[in-house]
């Protein structure tokens, strides 16, 4: 079950938390069984970091189109 604190991490906090997990998993020097549990902490935060991500792009489409209607945008490089 997640904490209020859980809840409340920002992206730059849950992408520090999700490296960490990697680093963990890279170095492959725990039990199968942590690894595991370690994988799926890490699929969800990504799942977090991405929503934080998808609503700071909906945020900057409105802010940027001028009637606010949401359209979507490509980035040219």
């Amino acid at each position: 079950m997640e904490t209020k604190k859980e809840k409340e991490k920002n992206f730059e906090e849950n992408l520090e938390e999700l490296e960490e997990i990697v680093k963990k998993l890279e170095n492959g020097d725990i039990p199968l069984d942590e690894a595991i549990a370690k994988f799926n902490e890490g699929m969800v935060l990504a799942g977090k970091c991405n929503e934080i991500l998808e609503s700071a792009t909906e945020a900057i489409t409105k802010a940027l189109n001028k009637d606010g209607k949401l359209e979507k945008f490509e980035i040219n490089e």
